[in-house]
């Protein structure tokens, strides 16, 4: 039995290591999103997963419409769809004006 755990005890360390490594980082990155998500205010400026930059206009429990460009499109998108918030500063320089 002593030298099961004698020989086990590497394989178990790296195991641990990869969890630590692995899942708790994601885990923090993944409670920052979701914070994110429910903290969205009509006005704020947020990228999307696809790369369209834009302005909330309305939102609701499971959609946003987004402003975007010179012309004002507004655009549909559900709440996961938000990637970052961004500032004012990139949005405008983001625009052909």
């Amino acid at each position: 039995m002593t030298e099961f755990i004698a020989q086990s005890w590497p394989i178990m360390l790296v195991i641990g290591v990869f969890y630590f490594v692995t899942f708790v980082p994601e885990q923090k990155r993944r409670k920052a999103y979701f914070a994110l998500l429910a903290d969205l205010r009509v006005n704020d400026q947020v990228a999307t997963k696809g790369g369209i930059l834009g302005r909330i206009v309305s939102l609701d429990q499971d959609t946003i419409i987004l402003e975007t460009g010179p012309d004002r499109v507004r655009i549909k998108f559900s709440r996961g769809a938000v990637s970052t918030r961004t500032s004012t500063s990139e949005i405008e320089t983001g625009t052909n004006e």
